[in-house]
């Protein structure tokens, strides 16, 4: 088949284009390189069946050649990561919410499947734990620019599935919780990265205020088995379907892991939200995702523990650390 990938060369995108590309799919991807590295297809491209653009999903009239040529759309392609929101929520809101209507727009015209993640950060400050695709959601006031993020990718859901009510467009909404793994930078706020490569630097992991807020972390190995299976199951078309793991920590509990499993010497500082982010940020104290319904549709069972990722997390910023020495 010949796929798209927008945001493809992101650290989802570009796990999911080697799993697809490795399956003898024809593989296209579009990425402005704003949050994606060309160094996370690097390997791919000169490959036969492999073709990398670089332009932005804003381009409607390239988007619309794309589409029309591809069976399968994975619109990876979105701001990412806290920091980015907070200190860009205009960039934020405008590159999610256009771009998807873009995507969504032309796969209608021309009736291609198309996956749009989501995040669990739409569940903003629900406190019914796990979470479910059907719970009724809580945000912050729209003065918090934390909520930018959670609510536009709350619009792009409504959009995606007015598109399945109207039309059947085949689409499929995941919303996916904090997927980790190798290529993933700390650089917007990342917490596994930003803890792992601190640790093994033996500087300081800074913990967002008291480390009690608790999160779970999917291996993006796990998730890129998922995302096509979805996309292939009909029943999925005109669903929400959340995708991660329900393994829990604290970020306290998180820094100690990273610490303990890079024997390190660095120290766990704790700092306010304001002296993080600056004003206008709030949190939610816990964040777990309910598995049942992605059991049921495709069987979906992440098997990569938190002890997993972190390995494979610190093992490539060693050969990164490598790698810079050698060049010095």
């Amino acid at each position: 088949m010949k796929i798209l990938i927008t945001g493809g060369a992101g650290f989802v995108g570009s796990h999911l284009a080697d799993k697809l590309h490795g399956e003898g799919h024809d593989i296209t991807i579009i990425d402005n390189l704003s949050t994606g590295r060309y160094t996370n297809v690097e390997h791919l491209e000169g490959q036969e069946r492999f073709r990398l653009i670089i332009d932005t999903i804003l381009n409607a009239k390239l988007m619309e050649e794309l589409i029309r040529e591809s069976d399968r759309v994975f619109h990876m392609a979105s701001a990412v990561g806290v920091r980015l929101i907070m200190e860009q929520p205009v960039k934020t809101i405008e590159t999610i919410f256009h771009g998807t209507d873009i995507v969504l727009g032309f796969c209608a015209r021309y009736r291609k499947r198309v996956l749009i993640p989501s995040t669990s950060e739409v569940y903003g400050k629900g406190t019914s734990v796990p979470f479910r695709e059907d719970d009724d959601i809580l945000k912050g006031s729209t003065s918090k620019h934390r909520w930018a993020y959670a609510c536009a990718k709350e619009l792009d859901e409504f959009l995606a599935l007015a598109h399945w009510k109207e039309s059947r467009l085949p689409v499929v909404v995941v919303r996916l919780f904090n997927t980790v793994g190798p290529r993933q930078t700390g650089q917007y706020g990342m917490v596994v990265p930003r803890f792992v490569r601190a640790a093994l630097k033996n500087e300081t992991l800074q913990v967002h205020g008291d480390g009690n807020q608790s999160r779970c972390f999917g291996h993006v190995l796990d998730v890129v088995e998922a995302l096509p299976k979805l996309l292939e199951t009909p029943s999925c078309f005109g669903q929400v379907i959340n995708i991660g793991n329900a393994e829990e920590i604290t970020i306290k509990n998180l820094a100690e892991k990273a610490v303990e499993m890079t024997e390190s010497k660095s120290e766990i500082q704790l700092i306010p939200y304001e002296e993080a982010y600056g004003e206008g940020f709030e949190d939610m104290q816990r964040r777990v995702p309910c598995l049942d319904k992605a059991k049921g549709l495709i069987g979906y069972q992440p098997t990569r523990t938190l002890e997993n990722i972190i390995n494979d997390v610190a093992n490539e910023f060693r050969r990164e650390f490598k790698t810079e020495i050698a060049n010095a």
